[in-house]
């Protein structure tokens, strides 16, 4: 429960120029927007759902369109080994294909020296810094990267 007479003191103890409103930016705001195109009801709820420090992959095209995979550890491996946290099962994608790195609430993506490449949003990469939104390309499958919306917010309000 919640004392009335402490939580008057600690409003009266803050300084009055403090503004504690959050203010999103424009792109943010369209970020939020583009989620509503592509993404279905339970996949936003899955991402509404996703706790700080974590993230979501959704399969766009390729063999298993719909799956999701949940980011949240420090490295994911993903490639067609079946001991790959991410298993992708087509010949296009290499034993050991990529990894995502975790950095706090940013994730990598690192290609493990695969035969066919990992593109990020359509470009070959050895390594990048994944944004919200961005496309994975490991093989055949192509894949949405969603961030937490909780590490979204408090980036946009910095």
């Amino acid at each position: 429960m919640v004392d009335p007479v402490n939580q008057d003191d600690a409003a009266r103890n803050r300084p009055r120029d403090t503004d504690t409103t959050l203010h999103l930016t424009t792109d943010f705001e369209a970020q939020l927007a583009a989620l509503e195109g592509e993404v279905s009801p339970e996949e936003k709820s899955s991402i509404a759902a996703l706790p700080s420090g974590s993230a979501l992959l959704v399969v766009r095209r390729g063999p298993n369109t719909g799956a999701r995979f949940l980011l949240d550890a420090d490295v994911t491996t993903a490639g067609r080994h079946p001991d790959a946290d991410i298993l992708l099962d087509d010949v296009t994608v290499s034993r050991r294909h990529t990894e995502f790195l975790r950095h706090g609430t940013a994730f990598e993506i690192k290609d493990l020296g695969s035969l066919n490449g990992t593109y990020f949003d359509g470009v070959r990469i050895d390594t990048a810094l994944l944004r919200d939104g961005a496309e994975v390309q490991v093989g055949k499958f192509r894949l949405t990267f969603y961030a937490s919306r909780l590490d979204l917010v408090h980036q946009a309000s910095k």
